[in-house]
């Protein structure tokens, strides 16, 4: 059995011969695989079969037949636009927006970063280290709604050396966040495993069982703000992660009962009486600051980044509170 989809073909790919769009755009596995489909009559552009050497020209509407196993490949390159902080032939550094998942899911099957990625470097330009074509060029994630600095590689070579550096704990990755509370020490560490949540499927947990795996965050408090009428205070801290577990920093903040601001699922140390969230519709979390050696020449590399305008903004208005 197959199946029908629909491309809409953008300004950038306007003058693009058929095969190569199919398999840079991930409509198809690879170029070679699209030609093939092109000349078997199972692309249609207006309506009408064309041949693999078709000029593509922008608003034309690409419809593709795929077969049945290849349905939920999520392989599509969309065109959502990307802040590449730094690029070679070997590695990507970005710096990801709110709302973009990093790979599809059941609840997202599109609009990812993967999706991004295939659009911007072809499915064939992204390593695959994970073993799975819905994680072309990932190595690492990012929450859907934190931002910053991330890493992708484009050889699979250079995505094996990240992921191994990650593991090994020599990429230094630094996060901002804004937590709940004043914190009275300066510096702190949170050493505590993390596993899925007993009962809730969406969270994660501290626990003590043979699924939970070690995690380890430490934290350097950059700034306190008084309590106010609707609040006990806030802290903002700089958090250095040595272990890379889903959600672990709102994890951590939550288990130490200073969770962090804005967040929709990590709330249960946050004191009853407080309800000021500061306006955000997201957790205060911001990849900031990323040091790697090149996993392949070597080179020490440093990257910063600015906080968001939505973040900027919540400390901006705590700013007469300083302590």
């Amino acid at each position: 059995m197959s199946a029908s989809r629909c491309y809409v073909a953008t300004a950038e790919d306007d003058g693009m011969r058929l095969d190569v769009l199919l398999g840079e755009r991930g409509l198809y596995a690879s170029r070679s695989a699209g030609a093939k489909a092109a000349e078997a009559g199972r692309v249609l552009v207006g309506g009408e079969p064309v041949g693999k050497k078709h000029t593509v020209r922008a608003g034309q509407a690409i419809v593709y037949e795929i077969d049945e196993e290849e349905v939920d490949t999520p392989l599509r390159g969309e065109p959502i636009p990307l802040d590449v902080r730094y690029e070679d032939e070997h590695i990507i550094v970005l710096s990801k927006q709110a709302g973009l998942v990093c790979h599809p899911s059941d609840d997202h099957r599109d609009g990812t970063l993967v999706n991004a990625l295939i659009y911007r470097y072809g499915a064939n330009g992204l390593c695959n280290v994970q073993g799975e074509r819905d994680r072309l060029g990932i190595v690492h994630r990012l929450d859907m709604d934190t931002t910053g600095l991330m890493m992708a590689a484009k050889t699979d070579v250079a995505g094996e050396a990240l992921m191994a550096a990650i593991q090994d704990h020599v990429i230094d990755r630094r996060y901002l966040a804004l937590v709940h509370g004043v914190i009275s020490i300066d510096r702190g560490m949170v050493d505590a495993p993390i596993a899925r949540h007993a009962t809730e499927r969406t969270r994660m947990a501290i626990r003590d069982c043979e699924s939970a795996r070690e995690a380890i965050t430490t934290f350097e408090v950059l700034r306190r703000f008084e309590p106010g009428p609707r609040d006990n205070g806030y802290s903002l801290i700089d958090c250095k992660l040595f272990t890379g577990r889903t959600h672990q920093i709102r994890v951590h903040m939550e288990y130490a009962k200073h969770p962090l601001v804005g967040d929709p699922l990590y709330t249960a140390s946050r004191p009853k009486a407080e309800t000021s969230n500061l306006g955000l519709k997201r957790q205060f979390l911001h990849s900031i600051k990323l040091r790697l050696d090149h996993p392949i020449t070597g080179e020490h590399m440093e990257f910063e980044d600015n906080l968001p305008a939505d973040l900027q903004g919540v400390l901006d208005s705590l700013s007469d509170r300083e302590m």
